[in-house]
Parts: C-alpha cells; structure tokens; sequence
C-alpha cells in the first residue's frame, strides 16, 4: 500500500500565515486527517499531501494554509512533535526479502515494514502488534518492529485479544502480577473481624446477571423498629466488596490496576482489572463465606426518609446468590427464598425510582441485545437485554450509596455545605443546546414535541418522549439520539453534580473489582472517616482523568467486539433482506439497523442506485440531485445484505426500498433513467461525479 507523494505548499500571506497550533492527529482511510488542538472548537483539516508522515495520535505542529467560507480550517503539518506509542495491529505479510504488517485499522493508510529482530520467527498470515520505531522522509512506508504475536487470523481468541491490542488495553497479566495476587493471605483473623462491624446475622443475600463471577456487591435488610407515624423502620446495608483491604497502595498489584483502571467487557469475555485470586476468590461476596466490606448502612423507613447512616467495613456472610432472573420471578408472584425481603426491597426501590425521576433524572431505557455463543466463540443467535424490577433494584440502592458517600465526602459535616476537602466524583455536564435543538428538529417529524429553550425542563420532557416511543418503531433510533445529546460523564475532584441523575453530589463507590475510581473513594473514605486531612488534590485529579480516558477505550474496545461480532453474525446471511430504520447519515453512506437484531451495517452513497445523494447537514438527509429524493434518520428501509468484513469489522447493505410507516408496505427504489446523447457525455460524466464522490467520501469522519 502506497502514500500519496507530499507536496509543497507555501502559505497565504496575511492572517492564516501566522497562525500555528500543537494538536493530535485523527487520521481516517484515505490518509487525510483532522488535527484536533484544544485552544480551537473546530478541528483543522490536513490533505494527507500535506500531512509530512503523520500518523494517527502523533503530536503535530501543524499551520493553518486556509480559512474556507464554511467557517472551517485547512493546514498542513510541519513538525510531528512526539510519535504516538499506539500499538498496530495487523496481518503479517511474510516473503522471502521482507515482513510486512497489514493493519487491520483503516487509520493508517499505509502498510509497515517490519524490522526482524535477531531469532524472531515470524509465519505469513499470522495476527501480530507492532510499533512504529521510524519513519524517512522520502520512504514510503514507516519501520515497525513486532511487540507480540498473538496467534492465526480468524481465531476467535487472536481476534479478540487484537481488538484489546488495538485500544492499547493488556488482555493478560503479567506473571509477577499474578504471583503477586497469589500471596495475598485470604484468612480472615479474629483480630481483623474485631475491628469491624458485624453482619453476619443479618439477612444479606447478592443478585447479579446469571454469568456473572465477581459479585462485588450485596444487600442486607432487617426491621429494627416501629416509625413515629406506625410505619416500620429498616436497617438497609449496602455492602462492597472491600477491596482496598487486599490491595495496598503502590503495591504491583494496585500499579496493574490503576494502569488499566477498569476492567473490559467484550462480547464473549471479560478483561478484568484485578487478577482472578481477587476477583473472583478473595472479594467476590460468595455466598455461605465470611467476606470482608466496605458498607454504607441506612436506617430508613417507608417513607424514604433516612434517619441514620453509616459508612465503615463490616464483615458479612452471604445467605443467597440470586440471578436477576430469580429475583424477578419473585416480585411478579412466584415462592422463592427470601420473598418477603425482596418485595420489601423492591417496593423501597420503586418508591425510590420514582421520586428520582419527579426531582429530574433522565431515563434512557435503550433496547439492547447479546449473542448466543458457541463454545468456539462463534455467534449462534442474538436475545434481547431486558432491564426488568430485580435490575432497578440494585440499581436504586448501588445509586443511594454512591450519592450518599460522595455527599459525606464533599459536604462539611457542621454546616452542610461545600468542603474544600478533595474527593473523587462522577460528574455529568448539563447537555449542550445545540444539540438538542438538533434533536427537537428530529423527534417533530415524528409528531413528538422538544422545547429546547427550556433547559430546566429538559428532563421531563426527555422522559415524557421516552415513554411515548416505547415500543414503537422509532424507539431506538430516538433515544439513541437523545443519548448523543447529553455530555460524557467523567471522573473529576470538581464536583459540578450529575445531570442525568439530578444529583449535586454523585461518587462511584460500588464496583471496585472492576473500577479503579471505586477503590480511590474507599481509600478517601477511609481516610475521612479517620479524621485525616485533606488528600493531594493533584494526585487525585491526574488519576481521575487516566480513568476517564481508560473507560472511553475500554467502551472503545467494547463496541469493536460487537461489532466483530455483528460482522460474523451476518457472514452467513450476505444475500438475505431485512428491514430495518436509518440509524445515521455521512458523507460517505446511510447507515441502518436492522428491526430484530438491532445490527448495524452502510449503505454506501455509491450504492444507492436510483440517482446520486448527497448528505445535507442542514436537515440531515441524504438528498437526491436529480430526485430531490431525502432519506432521514429513522425512515424505514428493506435492505440486502451485500457483505461483511471481518478484519474491518465492517457489514454493507445494499438499499432494496422503502418502507411505509402507516401500512407497512415496501415500495421499491424507482429505475432512474441516466441521462445519455450521442456522444455519451451524461454516462461518462456520471462516471467522473462517482470518481470524484469516491475520493471525497473517504475524507468524512
């Protein structure tokens, strides 16, 4: 694979000659990039003619050649600043005079040339990672030296353990780590439960998804008294996995685990942060087995009302592992053990739900779905992910800790307001107005009503379209625009609240098996409730934006197992129809999801055959030149399946028609006549427009 030649340029005189900026490289499949640089809101395109080498990640120093009319920016790199330390992962390319890596990321447009070491063996079509060491001006691929091998293409395990490569995330411990873990005592002395309290005779059991090994989190419920108005009082424990008493600070064992902050759920897998001595031995609260946790406990009554509560370690005894499903089966009616305190669980976590969303939580109830695997990995089948009461359940309770811990931490205990001590908080921004004018353009044609105007009544009338759609067909498509409408939540020691929640204080206090942000609150509360003083606010804020940035290539990583998936799935369906709604549109294709599976795949611009589209940002459409034709996100489509691509994670349809919304009818694409003369100009001009459309589609992002 080759690189397009760089080409001079000389910049324009006056304002654009002197403006210069440090940014990182996005690159895209044709080898153009948008430098993003944080002083600007617009990234700044580069022609990859221009691009001097750069790869994707690579710091740049890059100048501004154009202002375009649009308001956007054109330039041209003229430093890399600092060569990113991104792994490649691809095919090795073997002959008998060289090694080639063939990455399997369509953001770098060029193959590398792998530098053997010495007693290296290295075999033809096997999936390697490798890292760019060097790259000479005037050659036309970057060297790269082979970090690991990780097995045949196609494997399902070398598959998966490349999409981790490719994130940068490990998908194995290193052996000092284990052995580490491995020393680890796990005896629980006399002395040690002394100097806790003890809930071992209390009702405690865990519900979690019927797969799951680490249970990190458990329940315990007792009535203690009578309520002044004659209502019962209950004792509510909500007790996690203590963690932070196996794991010491600076330890190898915690160094491992801030590094990948978090653990990684793929399709047919989970990455875990902590090894598995940890994670599913020593802190996974099995029932009928003394575990050692970190609590907050709530003297509660019917009302909701909170009169007391505690936060320290305790010692429990699991009575009960419950699946969701178990437990759910109990709250629509059925026996089971511990029916009585699952109902009154239930009945305090509904009341609970609901008043969150009366003080202005947002819901996005999005459907979701898992495979059917074989034991080779390969899927079978696609189920939906239904989030019933038993999920809510934990939910609201996993909720009421996190917000009642990150309030002790930020709140001074005299007079209720801010402290300026630190502590780490989840937070969520409040959603950005021009995208939810967007999505109030959107939902209107399909008869819902959004004033974006209204800020402070985002949240009802969010849900209020939120139950309108349920089970309509425009459901996923809606709600997954309204999720593109709000902020990210991060990890911050500034505490601005948390917006989808509608709390002012919000932590993650829950899940420190698989969150490193959760084993930071412990320790903070720990320290806290000790009467220490104040933690290094530094320190705390560069860990919170490492697990910030951890958890977006961790969901990164997520979606391309998915999307693998999606393309093995469909493999042995290319040929077949489907229908499904518009779920995007780009410059380069129309992008549908499929009714009953909710699989995603592109239409490409060039495919639809009727006449030539452009996308139209304005009103978010793909529109016809000839036709004035539009397809808009959420129409109905049928679709064929063309292909799927496993090394692209990639599926393609093609458009067979459309659909009516009120019959349900299929009206296929019309037969456009092209227009031709004698001299054939129309057909070879509608060759040169799909050539050019071609080359420009590759620069969309």
């Amino acid at each position: 694979m080759g690189k397009k030649k760089n080409v001079r340029w000389s910049p324009p005189r006056g304002k654009a000659a002197s403006q210069t900026y440090v940014g990182v490289v996005d690159m895209i499949a044709s080898g153009d990039m948008y430098v993003k640089v944080n002083d600007l809101e617009e990234d700044i395109f580069v022609d990859s003619r221009d691009g001097l080498r750069a790869l994707d990640g690579d710091k740049v120093e890059v100048v501004v050649t154009k202002y375009k009319k649009n308001g956007n920016l054109q330039g041209a790199v003229v430093r890399v600043v600092e060569r990113s330390q991104h792994n490649y992962v691809g095919v090795l390319d073997v002959t008998e005079h060289a090694v080639f890596l063939r990455p399997d990321s369509r953001r770098i447009p060029v193959d590398i040339y792998i530098k053997r070491a010495e007693g290296q063996e290295l075999i033809d079509g096997q999936k390697a990672v490798a890292k760019i060491v060097d790259w000479q001006e005037g050659s036309r691929s970057p060297v790269g030296e082979v970090v690991d091998v990780l097995g045949e293409a196609g494997n399902n395990d070398t598959e998966m353990n490349a999409i981790m490569a490719e994130f940068n995330l490990p998908w194995q411990f290193e052996p000092q780590v284990e052995q580490a873990a491995d020393t680890i005592p796990s005896e629980i002395t006399e002395t040690e439960v002394a100097r806790r309290r003890d809930f071992r005779g209390v009702t405690t059991f865990t519900i979690d998804p019927e797969d799951a090994k680490d249970f990190d989190d458990a329940l315990s419920i007792r009535r203690i008294s009578d309520g002044e108005n004659g209502s019962a009082m209950w004792e509510i424990g909500v007790h996690i996995a203590d963690v932070t008493h196996y794991v010491s600070p600076g330890s190898i064992v915690d160094e491992e685990a801030e590094n990948r902050a978090t653990s990684v759920y793929l399709v047919d897998r989970t990455v875990p942060m902590l090894p598995e001595k940890l994670s599913n031995d020593l802190c996974s609260l099995r029932p009928n087995e003394d575990k050692l946790c970190f609590s907050a406990v709530f003297e509660m009554d019917e009302e909701l009302t909170i009169h007391n509560e505690w936060f320290g370690r305790t010692v429990i005894r699991s009575d009960r592992r419950f699946t969701y499903e178990e437990a759910q089966a109990i709250i629509e009616g059925g026996e089971g053990d511990f029916k009585a305190e699952i109902l009154k669980f239930n009945q305090l976590a509904q009341a609970m739900r609901k008043r969150r969303f009366a003080h202005g939580a947002i819901t996005f109830d999005r459907e979701e779905f898992k495979f059917k695997l074989d034991p080779d990995g390969k899927p079978t089948g696609i189920y939906h992910k239904v989030q019933k009461e038993s999920n809510q359940l934990i939910e609201e309770f996993m909720l009421l800790a996190n917000k009642r811990v990150a309030e002790f931490g930020g709140k001074n205990p005299q007079t209720g307001k801010r402290s300026a001590r630190t502590f780490v908080y989840r937070i969520h921004d409040k959603p950005d107005e021009e995208k939810l004018l967007k999505f109030s353009d959107f939902v209107i044609r399909f008869g819902y009503y959004f004033r974006p105007d209204r800020l402070k009544d985002v949240s009802r009338q969010m849900n209020t379209i939120m139950d309108k759609i349920k089970g309509k067909s425009e459901e996923n498509v809606i709600s997954t625009l309204a999720i593109r409408t709000m902020a990210k939540a991060v990890y911050s020691t500034d505490n601005i609240g948390h917006y989808g929640l509608a709390f002012p204080y919000y932590t993650h206090f829950t899940s420190p098996i698989r969150r490193y942000p959760d084993m930071m609150v412990h320790r903070l509360l720990a320290h806290y409730l000790e009467g220490g003083k104040s933690a290094d606010k530094p320190k705390y804020e560069r860990l919170c934006e490492h697990c910030s940035d951890m958890e977006v290539r961790a969901a990164d990583a997520e979606r391309a197992s998915v999307k693998y998936k999606m393309a093995e799935y469909m493999q042995d369906r290319v040929g077949q129809e489907f229908n499904g709604h518009i779920s995007g549109i780009t410059d380069w294709g129309i992008y549908v999801e499929l009714e009953d599976s909710l699989i995603e795949g592109m239409v490409s611009m060039r495919d639809v055959a009727d006449d030539f589209y452009r996308f139209d940002e304005n009103i978010y459409a793909a529109v016809g030149q000839s036709s004035g034709r539009k397809f808009t996100l959420g129409d109905l489509v049928r679709i064929r399946v063309k292909g799927a691509d496993l090394s692209r994670r990639q599926i393609d349809f093609t458009l067979v028609g459309t659909i009516d919304f009120e019959t349900g009818k299929i009206k296929p694409l019309p037969e456009v006549q092209l227009r031709d003369d004698s001299t054939g100009r129309g057909k070879s001009s509608v060759r040169r427009h799909t050539q050019s459309r071609r080359q420009n589609q590759s620069r969309g992002r």
